[in-house]
């Protein structure tokens, strides 16, 4: 296990320092100056559109806690769990390493609403499988119907990108299936699928799409539509790109994201592509963080306080 863990570490290291390598070398054909026009040519209504984008995408992820709590039969008011989500996604986005990250705010605010840790702890992979389900998904959909989406980043002949999105969708359809006919819990070494209710299982393959759908959208506003390759283009780039970024474990896909945006749209002016990129960042990362380290502060001023009267 240790040895794992090191060897995702310096995969982790090793992804940034290849995409701030790639990045110095395209910023070298950058005007910072001309990412700021670029930012500045972004319409209120754009920005509006992107706002509301990012509204979407955290009300989705609200949802992922809320279903999860529903699968462990627990009550937990809209408010609670829609804060601790808030909270975890946008300091783990930031902080990177978000299944550890996640991990000490979801026990810290669930465990005063009596989950114990071993429910806590499934909550978490839960939340985690509904986000993976949720981009297979997506990535199914994308990969059938745009195939040659692969060749921005690789060259691979279309029936391989289609025949992918095929077996994508395929997996999917096999969770819902064994959820339907009620299969026995499906065991690898040491982990285990345990079918969930059909119902849970319908609202997984909601809100997961819904969340990516709607991240992948706060780009999309923000680009030009002059040259613009299409929604779903955006969103088939941002699936592959985030899921990069997660991987490397790297603090707000430090570098990652850029990269891989640049790469994968050629025909768009790279100052718009990185203008884009940094609405996304505010909206996405960075004005929730703050948001949600005032969440922190509040949330342990009250368990203070608590205490203090139980004194």
């Amino acid at each position: 296990m240790k040895s794992r863990n090191a060897a995702w570490s310096v995969f982790g290291i090793g992804a940034v320092a290849v995409s701030i390598y790639i990045l110095y070398r395209e910023f070298r054909r950058i005007s910072f100056a001309e990412v700021a026009d670029s930012l500045a040519a972004i319409t209120l209504g754009n920005w509006a559109l992107a706002i509301c984008a990012t509204l979407v995408a955290y009300a989705a992820l609200a949802w992922y806690d809320r279903i999860a709590i529903q699968h462990l039969g627990k009550k937990v008011s809209w408010l609670f769990i829609s804060l601790c989500s808030f909270t975890t996604y946008a300091l783990s986005h930031n902080i990177g390493a978000s299944v550890i990250s996640g991990a000490v705010v979801r026990y810290r605010a669930y465990s005063t609403r009596g989950l114990t840790a071993q429910e806590i702890g499934l909550l978490i992979v839960f939340c985690s499988f509904t986000f993976a389900l949720g981009t297979v998904l997506m990535g199914g959909f994308v990969l059938t119907i745009e195939p040659h989406i692969v060749r921005r980043l690789v060259d691979v002949p279309d029936w391989v990108s289609f025949s992918a999105g095929i077996i994508l969708l395929a997996m999917v359809g096999l969770y819902a299936l064994g959820s339907w006919r009620h299969f026995p819990p499906w065991q690898f070494k040491r982990f285990t699928l345990q079918y969930p209710r059909l119902p849970i299982v319908t609202r997984q393959m909601l809100a997961g799409p819904l969340e990516l759908a709607a991240a992948a959208a706060i780009i999309y506003f923000a680009l030009p539509a002059a040259g613009n390759p299409g929604y779903l283009v955006i969103l088939g780039v941002f699936l592959a790109s985030f899921t990069l970024a997660l991987l490397s474990h790297a603090p707000g896909g430090l570098g990652v994201l850029e990269v891989t945006f640049l790469a994968a749209l050629p025909e768009l002016n790279p100052n718009d592509v990185l203008a884009a990129l940094i609405v996304f960042r505010l909206l996405y990362l960075l004005i929730p963080f703050g948001f949600a380290l005032i969440v922190v502060l509040l949330f342990e001023k009250t368990q203070l306080g608590r205490k203090d009267s139980e004194a």
